[in-house]
Parts: C-alpha cells; structure tokens; sequence
C-alpha cells in the first residue's frame, strides 16, 4: 500500500502542478492580479487536491473498479432480464442523485425548479439510459445507431426549447449532461460495462464495454430539455438576472471555510458511497458472495476513495472556484485576446487534474494492451479541452448561441464514427463525460461566469455551456486519433503490396 500511495502522489503532483503555478504565476502579473489572502487560500487548496487526487486514485483502483466488474459480471451471469434492468436502473437513479456536481449546478436555477426535483429527473434520465447501455452490451446492439437516435431526439426537442422561447435554457440542458458522470460513477459505471462484457464474451468485448458514460450522458440532456419546454420564459428571464449577481468572494477565515466545506461534503459524499456500498452489499448477498478477506479490502479502498473525494471536493469549492471567477473576470477586463488564449492553456492543463480521467485513460490502456497508451489518451483529451474553453470563450466575448458550435460538433462527431475503428467512437463518447468532470465546473465554470460578468453577458446564455463543451471537444480529437490509425494502415499496407510487386517484377526480369 506504501509503495501504491506514492505512485499515486507522483501522478497526481504531476497532474495539479502545472495548472498551480500557472496561476499563481499569473496572480502575481497585472493580467489577474490577486491579493495574498486569495493566493494563500488557492496554495492550500491545491496540496489538499493533490491529496484528494491520491486518496481517490487508490480508492478507484482498490474498490470502485472491483465492486463495478464484480456487479457487471454477476448480473450478467443472472440471465433474468428484469433483475438487471431493475438493478441497473436503481444503480444510475440513486448515484446520480448524490453526485456532487449535480447538486451544485441545480442550485443555481433553484428559483425556477426545485433543485430536489430536478436532481430526480435527471437521475431519472441516468438510469434510464444506463439500462439502454446495458441492454446494448447483451444484446449486442450498434452504438452508433443508439447515439445517432438519440441525438436527433435531443436536436428535436432543442427546436422545441427554442420555438417555446427558452432558448437562454439550452446551455443549462447540455451541461447537465456532463456534470452527471462525476468521479464517483465514472469508475464504477466503467467497471459495470468492463463486468458484463467479459462475462458475456464475443468478439467485440473490448468495443462493448465502453459506452456506458457516453448513453448515461444523453439521459439528462433529455429530461431537462422536456423541463425547458414548460418553463416559464419570464421566470427564466429573472433567473437569468440574478445568476450575474453571484458573489464567489473569499470571505471569512480560511479554516473556517474548508470546515464548512468539509462537513458539506462528509454528508453529500457519504450519501453517494453509501448508496453504492449498499446496492454492492445486496448484490453480493444473492448473487457473487465473496470472501471475507476480499470485502474487507474492498471496503478499505472505499474508505480511501470517500476520504479523497471529501478532501478533492473542498479544495476545489473553497480555493479553485472564487479563484476561477476572479481570474476569469481580471482576465477579460484585461483583453479579449488574452481571454481566449489563457481559456485554451487553462483548458489543456486542467485535464490532468480531474480524478477520473485518469481511471479512464488507466483502463483503456489496460484493454487495449497499450494499443491505445494513457500518454496518446491524456494528450487527445488535453488538446480537446482546450480547444472547447478556448471556442467557449469567443462565444462570451461575441455573446451567441451554443447551438452555433454543438450542432456542428456532434454532426462531425457522429460522422467520424463511420471511418474509425468502433473502440475509437466508444472511448470518446465516454471520454467526453469523464473530462468534464468537478474541476470543470469549480474552476473552469466560475472563470467563465467571472468572464461574462466583466463583459456584461448574460450567464445563463453564454457561460452556462462551457461544460458542454468540455464535453464534447474529445468526441472529434480522439475519433482523429482512430482516424489517423486507419490511414497509417492503409498506407503500411499500400507500402507492403509495393514491395511485394517490386520484388515480382524484379523475380520476372531476373529470369527472363
């Protein structure tokens, strides 16, 4: 366990030191000056996200990811339909409800649905689409088929949003489709699909145990589109006004703060474990029965991924989200110019940081036998999410639709998938909601909320999105990747038949 926790602390200064330095570099320079309170509070909450990041990782590998295989591949050896479907559903319905990001980006329209309400639809719409991503891995079902439906229902009812005169809501509606698919469903859903998919074999296994996080996300994008077409347009309109008045200040003591925070958190993160280690319990009851020596391991790994996750959490609430709203908003009164290129740096580096991205790119390199490496994953994802918070902030300067870049975005999406290989589609329909992860929306969010604010915007329209934008970026940059193996293939093979039809021709000329 020694030499695991300090692996695990290696990789994670790796990943949160560069997006630190940056920006208490740029804290000190007139393009975001803060003061020492601030910098002090954002220096302390980076070494306890490093711990939180070391804490989780071992949790993720130790316990979520067994706990998700084992549940995968009992279930799937149950053959009683109706018990996975009940299962499953009741797995994605209760995970979602206690995931942290979700909870926060609800209380931000409180005022025109109730937060508890909408935090129950979009469960909802998790463990309905989780059960379709089941349903796929078992019955062998196209993904792209099931993608390509279910986005041309979402640009259905996106028309309808807009003819209804909501069309300010649309952002909110993508974004929660990222903010679903957190660091504590990411493993286990991951696990789940690896779990059924070896149980149930065939030659596409390794194709079919991805796509679980890429359908869970459609599910709320659905549900709170349909809450979009009965809102009120007023009522959305003074919602919209009073979401530029947030104060994201530092106020108070810092140790006041991170307890607050902390004990926030203890209860919020607990309820999320404690509703998974209760379904797992159950499950292993009836179904896989392990030993008492395996639980036990399994409930210290889960021990360590709860206390990391608390420990992530707080650091980001408390130092990185004031942190990002005033930079964002220093930042854009500086220069437009300077907006956009600090939103792609901030974008490419804060990737390494997110918790779960490094369960994704661990476990695609692990299935692929290093065909696809974790180093080629975290740069694809890097650049990706980069590009989205760089676009994303010529969207805040230039005040117009997202519609202008998902529509475009996913149809290019969706047509990559018919020239790539299909792993290539699977991991970057999933790898889209794994890189949005908490970070996103306690950092990369409040940037740009502090962006639009100093540039008179309105924060429900422009910078509401720029989750969906993380989210989607790495459905192109990764499908490029599969892209380009398929054309580098193609020309080792053109390269071979030359070769072969040089050494005939050569063969005929010696024996004539």
């Amino acid at each position: 366990m020694k030499t695991l926790f300090f692996a695990k602390l290696k990789e994670s200064l790796m990943s949160v030191l560069p997006i630190t330095l940056l920006v208490l570099i740029i804290s000190f320079t007139p393009l975001a000056k803060l003061d020492y309170k601030t910098q002090i509070t954002f220096g302390v909450s980076a070494v306890l996200l490093i711990l939180g990041i070391t804490l989780f990782s071992i949790g993720a590998d130790v316990a979520m990811s067994p706990m998700g295989e084992q549940i995968g591949s009992s279930l799937a050896k149950s053959k009683k339909i109706w018990i996975i479907i009940l299962v499953i559903f009741l797995m994605g319905l209760s995970i979602t409800i206690a995931e942290p990001d979700l909870t926060v980006l609800a209380g931000q329209i409180k005022n025109i649905i109730s937060d508890k309400v909408l935090i129950i639809v979009v469960g909802t719409g998790v463990g309905i689409f989780l059960v379709l991503a089941i349903l796929k891995i078992i019955f062998k079902v196209n993904l792209n088929l099931l993608l390509m439906f279910s986005y041309l229902v979402v640009f259905s009812l996106t028309a309808i949003v807009t003819y209804k005169g909501n069309s300010n809501f649309l952002a909110f509606a993508f974004d929660s489709g990222g903010v679903t698919t957190g660091p504590i469903t990411v493993p286990f859903i991951m696990a789940l699909g690896l779990g059924i998919a070896s149980t149930i074999g065939g030659r596409d296994a390794k194709e079919n145990s991805f796509g679980l996080i890429a359908l869970s996300s459609i599910g709320p994008i659905l549900v709170v589109l349909i809450v979009g077409i009965n809102l009120n347009p007023n009522n959305l309109a003074e919602t919209s006004e009073a979401l530029n008045h947030i104060n994201y200040e530092i106020n108070g003591n810092i140790g006041v703060e991170i307890g607050t925070k902390l004990l926030d958190n203890l209860k919020n993160v607990g309820i999320a474990v404690g509703l998974i280690v209760a379904i797992f319990l159950i499950i292993d009851l009836i179904f896989i029965k392990l030993p008492n020596k395996k639980l036990i391991q399994i409930f210290i790994g889960i021990i360590f991924a709860y206390t990391g996750l608390v420990i992530f959490l707080t650091a980001a609430e408390v130092g990185f989200l004031p942190v990002g709203y005033q930079i964002g908003s220093k930042i854009a009164e500086f220069s437009n110019v300077a907006l956009i290129i600090f939103g792609f740096v901030i974008g490419f580096l804060v990737v390494f940081a997110e918790p779960a991205v490094h369960v994704l790119t661990k476990q695609v390199e692990e299935i692929t036998t290093g065909g696809i490496s974790k180093k080629t994953m975290l740069i694809a994802l890097s650049l990706g999410v980069g590009i989205s918070i760089g676009l994303s902030m010529i969207r805040i300067v230039f005040d117009f639709s997202i519609l202008y870049y998902i529509i475009p975005g996913y149809i290019i999406s969706l047509g990559l998938s018919f020239f790539v290989p299909k792993i290539y589609t699977s991991i970057a329909f999933d790898a889209g909601g794994v890189a949005s992860g908490p970070l996103t929306s306690s950092f990369i969010l409040p940037m740009a909320i502090g962006a639009t604010v100093s540039l008179g915007g309105t924060v429900l329209q422009v910078a509401f999105g720029i989750v969906a934008m993380v989210a989607m970026t790495p459905l192109i940059t990764i499908q490029l990747l599969g892209f380009k193996s398929v054309v580098t293939m193609k020309l080792k093979e053109r390269s071979r038949l030359k070769r072969i039809l040089s050494s005939d021709d050569e063969q005929i000329i010696n024996f004539m």
